[in-house]
């Protein structure tokens, strides 16, 4: 099980405003039956196969070509644990953990 973090950056929208094409993205995410996920203000966090993961990410980076952009940037950080098992809400846990909470 892995958790990841994709970050999907449409560029030249020809407005500062991106939630529109944040959330075509995050459409595709939900479809997906077997990937948790949690969205936050500055990306989305997923769990689950890595593979799964993987080919959700493409899917999700090719959602604002399919709107009609030329250009996306798209941020893919993975935390692949194969010693024991991994889960946001987990690695949430271990962190309240050691600040005392």
């Amino acid at each position: 099980m892995a958790v990841a973090e994709i970050n999907v950056i449409p560029l030249g929208t020809g407005t500062p405003s991106l939630s529109k094409y944040v959330a075509s993205a995050v459409k595709v995410l939900q479809q997906e039956k077997d990937l948790k996920y949690e969205i936050n203000s500055m990306g989305t966090v997923i769990e689950g196969d890595v593979d799964k993961i993987l080919a959700v990410a493409r899917k999700m980076h090719e959602t604002p070509f399919s709107e009609g952009l030329d250009r996306v940037e798209t941020i893919i950080k993975i935390d692949d644990r194969r010693d024991k098992s991994l889960s946001m809400s987990g690695k949430i846990s271990s962190l309240k953990e050691k600040l005392g909470y």
